[in-house]
């Protein structure tokens, strides 16, 4: 039997080398766009070859990734194996990371402490787990000693494009094939399952005209105020469809950016924007994304010569719970409850993740790290992103005693 206080006790003594290890990754920008991620990955290399860990580089072609739109990407895997007859687990988090806009009172890479709290873009979502899964590791290692089995850690840097130059890369080349696995995720909950999502770039064309002679031209965004009131139109119907899973609610539609027209003094011949449609784990995303195209066609035809380009840039399956998960459940929300003194719930997620690729690929997972409560709380993708240090902590003993738990 794994003696568990021990492991908590190793990670207790080890705090301030996870913090600073956490920090230092914090100060490594992560944009994406533009993408440019390779040299986080390096960094995260040297760090991780401190404590031992030697991790393989897996680049993906410069080609690739410039179809992608993005700049540089090279994947870790640590494959850590301890002896045959056991199940290999891994344990993946991303590094990249929206930009972090304004409106912050801390630096947003400057890895600040401040209150109980860690600051910084990525703090809570999800190189705090590059932090919790390297320090649980260290701790399984040094107190629980497995001999057999493997563990292995994922990470990647493709999570705010989908995943597919990330761990769908990592999959569809070979480069790993796990029993089970554990993405980043929120001290909280065990999520089982997660929302889908289908992003789309709508090109608005019209006519340029001087502002003198409108008549002479075509307003594109007039054809595009059109079809965004038919958009927010469906988007009040959406509320009107319950998933069963809980913790997800209803679809629902958000356009996230709009730009368009020349200047002042000129009728726009071109608007473009991009929206955001999740699924709930029930819908189809061949259906949803046929009824958005319909939807967008049908108000555009209300306007003469107004004419539409579509094109989809991400359609992200959601994730729905795999029987084979039930070990992870089980023993995360038995330590959980342990460690933070409350019943640990299983359950969706509004957010999508790469959890779903490994899914497809048959390999059960579920998210748990070391984020706070709810999306709103971590501010990710928002200003004053942090994460309270307690947490980081906590979940780090979970995730150590589950690991334990599993290659026992």
């Amino acid at each position: 039997m794994t003696d568990y206080s021990k492991l908590d006790a190793w990670i207790d003594a080890h705090f301030d080398d996870e913090v600073m290890f956490l920090q230092q990754l914090v100060r490594v920008p992560t944009d994406t766009p533009p993408g440019n991620n390779a040299p986080h990955a390096d960094r995260t290399a040297d760090l991780l070859k401190d404590f031992g860990f030697e991790a393989e580089k897996h680049p993906v072609p410069a080609q690739e990734v410039a179809d992608y739109g993005l700049e540089s990407i090279t994947n870790l895997i640590v494959r850590r194996p301890y002896g045959s007859g056991g199940l290999t687990v891994a344990l993946n988090a991303h590094g990249d990371v929206v930009p972090p806009g304004e409106g912050w009172t801390h630096d947003p890479y400057g890895g600040e402490i401040d209150n109980g709290s860690l600051y910084g873009r990525a703090t809570a979502v999800s190189k705090s787990d590059f932090a919790s899964f390297t320090f649980a590791l260290r701790a399984l290692e040094a107190v629980a000693r497995p001999s057999k089995g493997a563990i292995e850690l994922h990470f990647t840097y493709d999570e705010e494009f989908g995943g597919l130059l990330g761990p769908g890369w990592l999959l569809k080349n070979g480069l790993t094939k796990p029993d089970l696995m554990i993405a980043a995720g929120f001290s909280y909950e065990v999520g089982t399952a997660h929302n889908g999502c289908l992003q789309m770039e709508v090109t608005v064309h019209g006519k340029m005209a001087h502002a003198a002679i409108p008549e002479t031209g075509i307003d594109a965004l007039q054809g595009a105020t059109r079809i965004l009131a038919a958009l927010y139109a469906q988007n009040a119907l959406y509320q009107q469809v319950t998933s069963k899973v809980q913790g997800i609610t209803h679809p629902y539609l958000n356009v996230g950016r709009i730009e368009g027209g020349t200047n002042t003094n000129v009728v726009p011949g071109k608007v473009v924007f991009k929206l955001d449609r999740r699924m709930i784990p029930e819908e189809n995303p061949v259906e949803v994304e046929a009824a958005i195209r319909k939807v967008i066609a049908d108000a555009a035809a209300e306007s003469i010569g107004i004419t539409v380009g579509i094109k989809r840039l991400l359609l992200a399956n959601s994730m729905r719970p795999l029987t084979g998960n039930k070990p992870l459940v089980e023993a995360i929300q038995k330590h959980g409850e342990a460690i933070f003194g409350e019943p640990i719930k299983a359950m969706g997620t509004p957010l999508y993740t790469d959890v779903r690729l490994y899914a497809e690929a048959g390999i059960p997972g579920v998210l748990y790290g070391a984020g706070p409560r709810t999306v709103l709380e971590s501010h990710a993708k928002r200003n004053d992103e942090r994460v309270l240090l307690e947490d980081l902590r906590r979940a780090t003993k979970v995730i150590a005693r589950t690991l334990a738990d599993l290659l026992a």
